[in-house]
Protein backbone atom coordinates (compact mmCIF):
# COMPACT_ATOMS: atom_id res chain seq x y z
CA UNK A 1 0.00 0.00 0.00
CA UNK A 2 1.38 3.69 -0.92
CA UNK A 3 -0.02 6.34 1.56
CA UNK A 4 -1.36 9.27 -0.56
CA UNK A 5 -4.53 10.82 1.15
CA UNK A 6 -2.75 13.33 3.06
CA UNK A 7 -3.47 17.04 2.45
CA UNK A 8 0.45 18.26 2.08
CA UNK A 9 0.22 21.50 4.56
CA UNK A 10 3.91 22.37 4.99
CA UNK A 11 3.90 21.73 0.62
CA UNK A 12 1.44 24.77 -0.07
CA UNK A 13 0.71 26.51 -2.30
CA UNK A 14 2.03 23.84 -4.36
CA UNK A 15 0.11 21.00 -3.05
CA UNK A 16 -3.23 23.70 -3.65
CA UNK A 17 -3.75 21.90 -7.16
CA UNK A 18 -1.69 18.97 -6.86
CA UNK A 19 -1.53 15.85 -4.68
CA UNK A 20 1.47 15.91 -2.69
CA UNK A 21 2.51 12.45 -4.24
CA UNK A 22 2.36 13.69 -7.59
CA UNK A 23 5.10 16.58 -6.93
CA UNK A 24 7.71 15.65 -9.56
CA UNK A 25 11.22 15.13 -8.61
CA UNK A 26 14.03 14.17 -11.17
CA UNK A 27 11.69 14.35 -13.90
CA UNK A 28 8.85 12.40 -12.24
CA UNK A 29 6.32 12.49 -9.64
CA UNK A 30 7.44 11.24 -5.87
CA UNK A 31 4.77 8.46 -5.86
CA UNK A 32 6.22 7.18 -9.32
CA UNK A 33 9.32 6.19 -7.93
CA UNK A 34 7.44 4.14 -5.22
CA UNK A 35 5.61 2.46 -7.94
CA UNK A 36 9.02 1.83 -10.04
CA UNK A 37 10.76 0.24 -7.38
CA UNK A 38 7.87 -1.46 -5.43
CA UNK A 39 7.41 -3.37 -9.05
CA UNK A 40 11.31 -4.03 -9.33
CA UNK A 41 10.94 -5.91 -5.77
CA UNK A 42 8.18 -7.92 -7.12
CA UNK A 43 5.18 -6.45 -5.98
CA UNK A 44 2.46 -6.45 -8.71
CA UNK A 45 -0.93 -5.33 -6.62
CA UNK A 46 -0.59 -1.86 -5.33
CA UNK A 47 -3.41 -0.69 -3.10
CA UNK A 48 -3.33 3.47 -2.92
CA UNK A 49 -5.63 5.60 -0.54
CA UNK A 50 -6.56 9.31 -1.46
CA UNK A 51 -8.35 12.21 -0.28
CA UNK A 52 -7.68 15.83 -0.99
CA UNK A 53 -7.66 16.08 -5.28
CA UNK A 54 -7.59 11.76 -5.79
CA UNK A 55 -8.91 12.32 -8.94
CA UNK A 56 -5.48 13.83 -9.92
CA UNK A 57 -3.87 10.79 -8.58
CA UNK A 58 -6.12 8.38 -10.24
CA UNK A 59 -6.26 10.42 -13.98
CA UNK A 60 -2.34 10.01 -13.61
CA UNK A 61 -1.86 6.32 -12.96
CA UNK A 62 -4.89 4.71 -13.64
CA UNK A 63 -5.26 1.05 -13.12
CA UNK A 64 -1.40 0.82 -13.18
CA UNK A 65 -1.19 -0.98 -16.19
CA UNK A 66 1.48 1.59 -17.82
CA UNK A 67 3.88 0.45 -14.77
CA UNK A 68 3.51 -3.17 -14.88
CA UNK A 69 0.85 -3.19 -11.63
CA UNK A 70 -2.51 -3.27 -11.61
CA UNK A 71 -3.32 0.12 -8.10
CA UNK A 72 -6.65 -0.77 -6.19
CA UNK A 73 -8.14 2.62 -5.09
CA UNK A 74 -9.18 3.13 -1.83
CA UNK A 75 -10.60 6.56 -1.34
CA UNK A 76 -11.40 8.96 1.63
CA UNK A 77 -14.22 11.22 2.05
CA UNK A 78 -11.44 13.05 4.03
CA UNK A 79 -8.18 11.53 5.55
CA UNK A 80 -8.19 9.38 7.91
CA UNK A 81 -4.72 9.45 9.36
CA UNK A 82 -2.27 6.67 8.82
CA UNK A 83 -3.72 3.45 10.68
CA UNK A 84 -7.33 4.48 9.46
CA UNK A 85 -6.49 4.84 6.11
CA UNK A 86 -5.04 1.38 6.33
CA UNK A 87 -7.81 -0.01 8.33
CA UNK A 88 -10.41 1.34 6.01
CA UNK A 89 -8.24 -0.26 2.66
CA UNK A 90 -7.98 -3.61 4.28
CA UNK A 91 -10.51 -5.49 2.14
CA UNK A 92 -8.14 -4.24 -0.58
CA UNK A 93 -5.08 -5.51 0.83
CA UNK A 94 -6.72 -9.45 2.16
CA UNK A 95 -5.66 -11.53 5.10
CA UNK A 96 -1.98 -11.85 4.70
CA UNK A 97 0.99 -9.15 5.94
CA UNK A 98 1.56 -6.71 3.75
CA UNK A 99 3.85 -3.64 3.20
CA UNK A 100 3.20 -0.06 3.39
CA UNK A 101 4.91 2.83 1.69
CA UNK A 102 4.80 7.03 3.06
CA UNK A 103 3.96 8.81 -0.60
CA UNK A 104 6.11 11.29 0.59
CA UNK A 105 9.39 9.79 1.03
CA UNK A 106 12.15 9.08 -0.88
CA UNK A 107 14.35 6.02 -0.19
CA UNK A 108 16.42 3.26 -1.42
CA UNK A 109 15.57 0.85 0.49
CA UNK A 110 15.42 -3.12 -0.34
CA UNK A 111 12.00 -3.38 -0.91
CA UNK A 112 12.39 -7.05 -1.64
CA UNK A 113 13.81 -8.01 1.42
CA UNK A 114 10.70 -5.71 3.42
CA UNK A 115 8.56 -8.06 1.28
CA UNK A 116 10.25 -10.83 2.86
CA UNK A 117 9.90 -9.24 6.16
CA UNK A 118 6.22 -9.11 5.59
CA UNK A 119 5.86 -12.87 5.05
CA UNK A 120 7.80 -13.42 8.06
CA UNK A 121 4.92 -12.34 10.63
CA UNK A 122 2.49 -14.92 9.87
CA UNK A 123 5.26 -17.04 11.62
CA UNK A 124 7.58 -15.05 14.20
CA UNK A 125 4.34 -13.30 16.30
CA UNK A 126 5.04 -10.07 15.33
CA UNK A 127 2.53 -7.21 13.91
CA UNK A 128 4.40 -4.84 12.26
CA UNK A 129 8.29 -4.37 11.10
CA UNK A 130 9.57 -0.93 10.79
CA UNK A 131 12.47 0.63 8.74
CA UNK A 132 14.54 3.17 10.91
CA UNK A 133 16.98 5.59 10.02
CA UNK A 134 19.36 8.21 11.41
CA UNK A 135 17.52 10.94 12.65
CA UNK A 136 17.32 14.20 9.89
CA UNK A 137 18.17 17.39 11.51
CA UNK A 138 14.26 18.80 11.12
CA UNK A 139 13.55 15.25 13.75
CA UNK A 140 16.79 15.27 15.93
CA UNK A 141 15.17 13.03 19.10
CA UNK A 142 13.77 10.41 16.92
CA UNK A 143 11.23 8.09 17.56
CA UNK A 144 11.99 4.40 18.68
CA UNK A 145 14.94 2.58 20.16
CA UNK A 146 15.88 -0.25 18.48
CA UNK A 147 18.06 -3.33 20.36
CA UNK A 148 20.36 -5.64 19.13
CA UNK A 149 18.17 -7.99 18.95
CA UNK A 150 16.01 -6.23 16.34
CA UNK A 151 12.80 -5.66 18.62
CA UNK A 152 11.97 -1.91 18.65
CA UNK A 153 10.49 -0.09 21.84
CA UNK A 154 9.47 3.51 22.68
CA UNK A 155 11.33 4.71 24.51
CA UNK A 156 14.80 6.38 23.47
CA UNK A 157 18.30 4.72 24.51
CA UNK A 158 18.67 6.36 21.67
CA UNK A 159 16.05 6.59 19.31
CA UNK A 160 16.24 6.19 15.28
CA UNK A 161 13.59 8.03 13.25
CA UNK A 162 10.67 6.16 11.48
CA UNK A 163 10.84 5.62 7.99
CA UNK A 164 7.29 5.60 7.09
CA UNK A 165 7.96 2.24 5.61
CA UNK A 166 6.96 -1.08 7.58
CA UNK A 167 5.23 -4.21 7.10
CA UNK A 168 2.50 -4.68 9.20
CA UNK A 169 -0.07 -7.78 10.41
CA UNK A 170 -3.50 -6.76 9.51
CA UNK A 171 -4.18 -7.81 13.30
CA UNK A 172 -2.09 -4.84 14.53
CA UNK A 173 -5.74 -3.11 13.09
CA UNK A 174 -7.96 -4.83 14.93
CA UNK A 175 -11.14 -3.42 17.00
CA UNK A 176 -10.34 -0.41 15.06
CA UNK A 177 -13.52 1.43 13.93
CA UNK A 178 -14.36 2.03 10.31
CA UNK A 179 -13.99 4.45 8.75
CA UNK A 180 -12.38 6.82 11.54
CA UNK A 181 -9.45 8.72 12.03
CA UNK A 182 -6.47 7.07 13.96
CA UNK A 183 -3.10 7.31 14.55
CA UNK A 184 -0.41 4.52 13.42
CA UNK A 185 1.87 5.31 16.87
CA UNK A 186 -0.68 4.37 19.63
CA UNK A 187 -1.34 1.00 18.09
CA UNK A 188 2.63 0.83 17.24
CA UNK A 189 3.63 1.40 21.10
CA UNK A 190 0.55 -0.92 22.48
CA UNK A 191 2.55 -3.44 20.15
CA UNK A 192 6.40 -2.44 21.33
CA UNK A 193 4.96 -2.84 25.09
CA UNK A 194 4.24 -6.62 24.17
CA UNK A 195 7.28 -7.32 22.32
CA UNK A 196 5.56 -7.41 19.23
CA UNK A 197 7.51 -5.03 16.98
CA UNK A 198 10.43 -5.70 14.88
CA UNK A 199 12.45 -3.92 12.44
CA UNK A 200 16.10 -3.00 11.15
CA UNK A 201 17.88 0.55 10.41
CA UNK A 202 18.51 0.87 6.54
CA UNK A 203 21.59 2.85 6.58
CA UNK A 204 20.92 4.10 3.09
CA UNK A 205 19.17 6.87 1.02
CA UNK A 206 16.04 8.50 3.15
CA UNK A 207 14.83 11.74 2.64
CA UNK A 208 11.04 13.34 4.17
CA UNK A 209 10.01 15.32 1.11
CA UNK A 210 7.98 17.68 3.81
CA UNK A 211 8.57 20.94 2.59
CA UNK A 212 8.71 23.20 -1.03
CA UNK A 213 12.96 23.34 -0.02
CA UNK A 214 13.45 19.54 0.79
CA UNK A 215 11.16 19.15 -2.49
CA UNK A 216 13.64 21.65 -4.43
CA UNK A 217 16.85 20.35 -3.03
CA UNK A 218 16.02 16.56 -4.49
CA UNK A 219 15.23 17.76 -7.58
CA UNK A 220 17.98 19.41 -8.18
CA UNK A 221 20.26 16.78 -6.92
CA UNK A 222 18.55 14.11 -9.01
CA UNK A 223 18.48 16.25 -11.76
CA UNK A 224 22.46 16.58 -11.82
CA UNK A 225 23.26 13.12 -11.21
CA UNK A 226 20.65 11.75 -12.91
CA UNK A 227 19.62 7.80 -12.30
CA UNK A 228 22.22 6.72 -9.63
CA UNK A 229 19.37 7.03 -6.71
CA UNK A 230 17.07 4.97 -8.93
Amino acid sequence: MILAAGRGERMRPLTDHTPKPLLAVGGKPLIVWHIERLRAAGFTELVINHAHLGFRLEDALGDGAAFGVRIAWSPEAAALETAGGIRHALPLLGDAPFVVVNGDVFCDADLAALRAAARRLDGDGALAHLLLVDNPAHHPDGDFHLDGNGLIHDDCAPCLTFAGLGAYHPALFDGLPDPAPAKLGPLLRSAMHIGRVRGEHHRGRWIDVGTPERLAELDRELLTTGQRHA
